[in-house]
C-alpha cells in the first residue's frame, strides 16, 4: 500500500493541527496504521497507533490527552488530531501501516510508511 500523508505546517503553541493519511490500497481496513515522527538530531518515535477497526489505540505519553488518533475506512484515511501542540511536538511525522489487526507502537512492526509531513510549532 501506498501512504500519503498530508496536512503539516507551522502553528504556535497551544494551537491545532490534523494530519491525513491516505492509502491507496482498497484493503485499507485491513491495516493497523500509526503515527511515528522524528525531530531533528533525534530519533524516530511513535505517536500513536490504531487498530484496523478503529477500536483499539495506543498513545506515547508525551502525546496522551492531546492528540487523538481516528480512522475512516470508507476513506482509506487515518488521522491524528492535535491540540495543545508545544514546540517539542516540532517533527516530521510519518504514517505507517501494519499487515495485521494491531501492531502497537514498535516500528518494526510496520511495513509501509508515508513519505512524512512536517509540523512546526512556534513558541
Amino acid at each position: 500500500v501506498q501512504l500519503q500523508a498530508s496536512g503539516g505546517g507551522l502553528v504556535q503553541a497551544g494551537g491545532s493541527l490534523r494530519l491525513s493519511c491516505t492509502g491507496s490500497d482498497r484493503t485499507f481496513s485491513s491495516y493497523a496504521m500509526a503515527w511515528f515522527r522524528q525531530a531533528p538530531g533525534k530519533e524516530r518515535e511513535s505517536v500513536a497507533a490504531v487498530s484496523w477497526s478503529g477500536d483499539r489505540a495506543v498513545y506515547s505519553d508525551s502525546v496522551k490527552g492531546r492528540f487523538t488518533i481516528s480512522r475512516d475506512n470508507a476513506k482509506n484515511t487515518v488521522y491524528l488530531q492535535m491540540n495543545s501542540l508545544r514546540p517539542e511536538d516540532t517533527a516530521i511525522y510519518y504514517c505507517a501501516a501494519g499487515r495485521t489487526y494491531y501492531s502497537g507502537n514498535s516500528s518494526l512492526a510496520y511495513d509501509y510508511w508515508g513519505q512524512g509531513t512536517l509540523v512546526t510549532v512556534s513558541s
